[in-house]
């Protein structure tokens, strides 16, 4: 069992769905844990709630604003009592516009995705950058997509691109900082079990039909895996993806 006792991590997009299931995980090997949510405080309490003593806080924010990343983990550290060991940008919209809509609608969905997906990310990761970089260190964990590596459905070609530079921000940091103190990985799951994944019993079977492993992957799965890079158990992987999506898209 991983034991991240004496580390506080703070997990973005944490009330729900896999962020909630990572946000667990990591409490049950012994993190301390602040969060992030958008609107749902009733969902923040009750993952609050089944971390008992290891939930440190939660901050809302709106990802879409350009100044939330650096109030967020401001309140983050505030909460963390100063100092945060981990980041895990888990944090995300997936919101549709095709070549065939309007240029008004196409470009509003490619500034909100790139924004909330990716620049958002990429400032809170300069953020937790400057406090880690030649200091007491730091690791950092960003959850993309196997539609980073092989694309997506003609409605999301915006949110593959901001999956695609996730990866590319991790890969740059680690090559440029693992040295100095900062370790940084990527994670790139395909369906995962949670309320986002296909509902109806026809579109899930569908989804299945592409997955060799013959299931969703569990958040808990993504859980422990955040847990085995923030401990620190193989810091040699920095800069690696690793793909968590049942060998249906295998590189």
């Amino acid at each position: 069992m991983i034991d991240l006792s004496g580390k506080t991590i703070f997990v973005t997009g944490a009330s729900r769905g896999a962020g909630a299931g990572i946000a667990r995980t990591l409490a049950a090997a012994g993190a301390d844990v602040i969060g992030s949510y958008a609107n749902n405080r009733e969902a923040a309490d009750a993952v609050a709630a089944d971390m008992g003593a290891r939930a440190k806080g939660f901050v809302q924010t709106d990802f879409n604003d350009p100044a939330a990343a650096e109030a967020a983990w401001a309140e983050a550290t505030s909460l963390a009592g100063g100092r945060i060991d981990g980041l895990v940008l888990n944090h995300g919209i997936f919101e549709g516009a095709s070549v065939h809509d309007e240029a008004s609608v196409w470009q509003a969905n490619w500034s909100r995705t790139l924004q909330v997906n990716l620049q958002s990310a990429a400032d809170l990761a300069r953020l937790a950058a400057r406090d880690w970089v030649d200091g007491a260190g730091g690791s950092l964990v960003a959850i993309s997509s196997r539609a980073a590596h092989r694309g997506d459905d003609l409605d999301h070609p915006a949110y593959a691109a901001s999956k695609a530079g996730l990866i590319a921000m991790i890969k740059t940091l680690a090559h440029a900082y693992s040295g100095r103190g900062l370790l940084a990985y990527a994670i790139s799951p395909g369906w995962i079990d949670t309320e986002m994944a296909p509902q109806e019993p026809e579109a899930r079977k569908r989804a299945l039909a592409e997955v060799p492993f013959g299931d969703m992957a569990q958040p808990e799965e993504l859980g422990k895996l955040c847990a085995f890079l923030l401990s620190g158990a193989c810091a040699s992987a920095t800069g690696g993806t690793f793909d968590v999506n049942g060998a249906s898209y295998v590189r």
